[in-house]
């Protein structure tokens, strides 16, 4: 049965299978649906975590709380931080 809250639920089924969480993945499908908002010319601003130093990766990895940070490289750091 189709979710009336969502705009665009062929794109919200297609984030939810990339693994996006679901309130994320309906922001990302309403906002694409509104044509007053332009998600695709917001953020992007920050550099890669590639270019990120490995103690900026483990900072932000505290800040928002992923456990084993201290023993993880910085491919891990990257990693654990994309699939959080």
């Amino acid at each position: 049965m189709p979710d009336p809250s969502l705009k665009n639920e062929k794109l919200y089924e297609d984030l939810r299978d990339k693994g996006m969480s679901k309130e994320k993945a309906a922001r990302i499908a309403n906002a694409q649906a509104n044509d007053e908002m332009h998600p695709s010319e917001k953020g992007g601003k920050a550099p890669p975590y590639e270019d990120w130093t490995k103690d900026d990766l483990y900072e932000r990895a505290q800040e928002i709380g992923i456990d084993g940070r201290s023993d993880m490289t910085k491919d891990e750091l990257i990693e654990a931080l994309r699939n959080r």
